[in-house]
């Protein structure tokens, strides 16, 4: 993943204010250029034994190669969930304006 220059992390979590207090610790600690906050969504899955349905919020990050472990990491210790969602995808291309910005925000100097 490192020969690109933007990730899309993805996580869901149980609300809006959950939600909202992850995405602002993301970009507060410039682990995450941007946090979208999708609307609600329906998560059916299995969990401790039994098939789960319940109401979650998707939270899209937008974040850089060379930010991924400490954002694994603070996810691990700050999400809400025993076991959280992280799936990470490399971005191949996008406007030039956008991974500029973005670069420049998470730019651990």
């Amino acid at each position: 993943m490192s020969s690109c220059r933007l990730l899309l992390a993805q996580t869901t979590c149980a609300d809006e204010a959950d939600a909202e207090r992850l995405a602002r610790a993301l970009v507060e600690a410039r682990l995450a250029a941007c946090v979208s906050i999708g609307a609600p969504t329906r998560s059916i899955y299995p969990w401790k034994g039994r098939i789960e349905v319940d109401e979650e919020r998707v939270l899209s990050i937008k974040t850089a190669p060379s930010r991924v472990e400490e954002l694994k990491r603070f996810i691990s210790e700050q999400h809400e969930y025993d076991v959280p969602e992280l799936l990470i995808s490399p971005v191949t291309d996008g406007a030039e304006a956008y991974l500029e910005w973005a670069e420049e925000w998470m730019r651990n100097d």
